[in-house]
């Protein structure tokens, strides 16, 4: 630590996790900000832009390869004003780059280096890049000398080619909105369907193949496809991935949540870290397949997506939850140095804390073997059912439920006295609307208290820390928040707060969605073109001001605001936030067509605005029994509203009154409501 130490720069100033991990390099670092670029004006020096994040393992790799080291910090210094940006509290920053260094190399990812001129004008860039020359990669030395020589020798080629970067990335920005837009219609749906059904891998599961990432989004789309169409392969697609990736080792069998992706197609072998929104997202998939499998006669099905929703959950609860009510980011990769070291066993450590007969079950359930399959040591994943495991070992299904119950357990409590993997601390607000809507559902889908507790006191929490002067904020670390929001946080948070206002009945959380939908209309909004910009009005100016609708690992914001906007449409009864809405989507259907892969979140609100809503009203206090009646089963297309017969918002619980001081439901579709019902029966079979 000492030698660690040695150095201290600008960034021991920072809350940011990955920040902070650099504070102590040898590198004059400065963060994001227009002292670095007064700097740079004023020495006459190019500017150096380092992006990643603290769960990127190639981001840990360079830094100690080139960032710890003192003669590449040397000519950094010497050279350059360089700036280190964690890409998840400024994505507006990571957006532009990424589309540069992508454009110029065909390729992008993180750590992130681009060289810009002192006015923030990109004119190289690059990726990872290694201490000394291999595999046909110059070095980072190299790179900057060459670098440095071209801005002494070759300058003016420099700034014409950064004149025209940016004329291409302003370009590009335009090209990528289709103006006027196309329509959203069933037929573009089927198409994306069929595009689905043509990439599906019907062995393992899951859309093409090596790298794999679990698809939650598309996932999520073809459940809505399959509720308004009937189409059975689209759920059978779902359920098969949803059951493999469960099986498979991107799956932390012992704790619960999924990693970030597999580098392989089979799911086994995963990149280790730990994303709250994959988590966010894919625990909704689990409910839903949960409430889907829970009608049919068979209870097998109902009873393992159950399972993994919970457990999803439960390692939220118990390892990404502050104190103050917010989740943290990620966990990392690494632990020790080492990638994956937290996670993996060897048949040797199993047998010492179960014993020789329980492990030889337990090795052979979760594919533990000698010889290993992964770097020599074991990832727990399941290759064979339960029933084949029994036949196989001779065994009764009790006798092995009673030994991966008693073998997970044990293996768990081993396991917690291992040093485990960092753990970004920062709450994003974007992130913890995700899963703020995950507790929120689980609550009532689960009919488990506990976990409204959880999204109530997040979204409090949200409300209460993460907002300034009515403005939302990025990020949240030890009792400061900072940044201004992106339309993704000011969407994301809406969407969790809608639905907690759905679950809970507590009007702040609808008033406050709605606050936020009007915000995002009148800060957020092309007046020109149409759709929302990433950034506010009164945002830092950049280079670029981007309008992002790709639905990459989190929903883009235009994506979540369509969605949130519909939904207020059915709850308020203003049909201007379905104008919007639609304005969205139209906005994005050429690329949908295109690229359907890319667009999850868009084609599951194209599925809400293409079906017949259901328009739920619940009248009185005692509304529980019908609430979870409401929830019981996948109804994707429906909206609630609840509350006593004297409120007066939102508009759909209106002049809605109990019968007979019961509590009471209507279900309505565009605000023309069916008779009102005192009992769960008749709620059941008019829904």
């Amino acid at each position: 630590m000492t030698d660690k130490n040695k150095h201290t720069n600008r960034l021991i100033d920072e809350t940011s996790p990955y920040l902070l991990q650099h504070a102590h390099n040898p590198v004059d670092w400065f963060p994001w900000g227009e002292e670095a670029f007064e700097r740079a004006k004023a020495e006459d020096k190019p500017v150096l832009v380092s992006i990643g994040y603290s769960a990127c393992h190639w981001c840990h790799v360079m830094e100690h390869e080139s960032f710890e080291d003192e003669r590449s910090a040397a000519i950094m210094n010497e050279h350059f004003i360089s700036i280190k940006v964690d890409m998840e509290e400024r994505p507006d920053v990571d957006q532009i780059y990424m589309t540069f260094v992508q454009m110029t190399t065909g390729r992008g990812g993180w750590p992130m280096n681009v060289f810009l001129t002192p006015d923030k004008r990109p004119f190289y860039g690059g990726t990872y890049f290694p201490p000394q020359p291999r595999y046909g990669m110059p070095s980072w030395p190299q790179i900057l000398t060459s670098i440095a020589d071209a801005w002494k020798e070759k300058r003016e080629e420099l700034l014409d080619s950064a004149d025209n970067i940016v004329s291409e990335l302003r370009r590009i920005a335009s090209a990528e909105i289709s103006r006027g837009g196309s329509s959203v219609s069933e037929t573009l749906s089927d198409k994306a369907f069929h595009s689905f059904v043509r990439s599906f891998d019907a062995k393992n599961g899951g859309f093409g193949g090596a790298p794999k990432f679990p698809a939650a989004m598309a996932m999520d789309f073809l459940l809505r496809y399959w509720k308004r169409t009937g189409n059975i392969n689209a759920l059978d697609m779902v359920r098969f991935t949803a059951r493999k990736m469960a099986e498979g080792g991107i799956y932390d069998q012992l704790g619960g949540g999924f990693h970030r992706y597999s580098v392989d197609a089979v799911w086994l072998v995963p990149h280790f870290e730990k994303m709250l929104y994959d988590n966010a997202q894919l625990a909704r998939i689990y409910l839903h397949l949960y409430q889907i499998t829970s009608a049919e006669s068979g209870t097998q099905d109902a009873v393992f997506f159950k399972r993994v929703a919970v457990e999803v959950l439960e390692y939220i609860r118990r390892e990404m939850l502050d104190t103050s009510g917010g989740f943290y980011s990620t966990q990392d990769a690494d632990s020790e140095g080492e990638e994956g070291k937290f996670f993996v066993w060897t048949p040797y450590e199993i047998e010492e804390i179960l014993g020789a007969d329980d492990a030889a079950i337990f090795n052979f359930y979760y594919d533990v073997s000698d010889d290993g399959n992964f770097e020599g040591k074991n990832i727990l994943n399941i290759k064979l059912s339960e029933a084949e495991t029994c036949d196989a070992l001779k065994i009764t299904p009790e006798r092995l439920a009673e030994v991966i119950e008693r073998g997970k357990s044990l293996l768990f409590e081993e396991r917690e006295k291992r040093v485990k993997p960092f753990r970004d601390e920062k709450v994003l607000t974007a992130w913890n609307g995700l899963m703020l809507a995950a507790f929120a559902e689980a609550s009532v889908v689960l009919n488990e208290p506990a976990y409204l507790d959880v999204a109530k006191r997040n979204a409090d929490f949200l409300i209460n820390e993460l907002q300034a002067e009515g403005k939302v904020l990025r990020t949240w670390k030890d009792g400061t928040a900072k940044l201004n929001g992106y339309v993704e946080d000011y969407a994301n948070l809406a969407d969790g707060l809608m639905e907690l206002y759905q679950v809970s009945g507590d009007v702040r959380y609808y008033d406050e969605a709605a606050r936020l939908a009007d915000a995002m209309i009148t800060e957020f909004w092309d007046a020109d073109d149409g759709g929302f910009f990433f950034t506010s009005n009164d945002h830092e100016e950049l280079i670029v001001r981007n309008k992002d609708l790709y639905d990459n690992a989190t929903p883009s914001g235009n994506s979540v605001a369509a969605d949130v906007l519909l939904k207020l449409t059915k709850l308020s009864g203003d049909e201007r936030y379905e104008r919007f809405a639609v304005a969205v989507l139209r906005l994005a259907a050429a690329q949908v067509e295109r690229h359907p892969q890319g667009f999850g979140r868009a084609l599951s609100a194209m599925e809400f605005l293409l079906s017949p809503v259901k328009e739920i009203a619940l009248i009185g206090d005692a509304n529980n029994e019908m609430l979870k009646e409401v929830f019981a089963e996948y109804r994707p297309f429906k909206i609630v509203a609840s509350g006593d017969a004297a409120s007066d918002r939102p508009e759909l619980l209106k002049s809605r009154e109990a019968l007979d001081a019961k509590p009471t439901a209507y279900v309505c579709e565009s605000f023309v409501c069916q008779r009102p019902m005192t009992t769960i029966e008749e709620l059941s079979t008019l829904l």
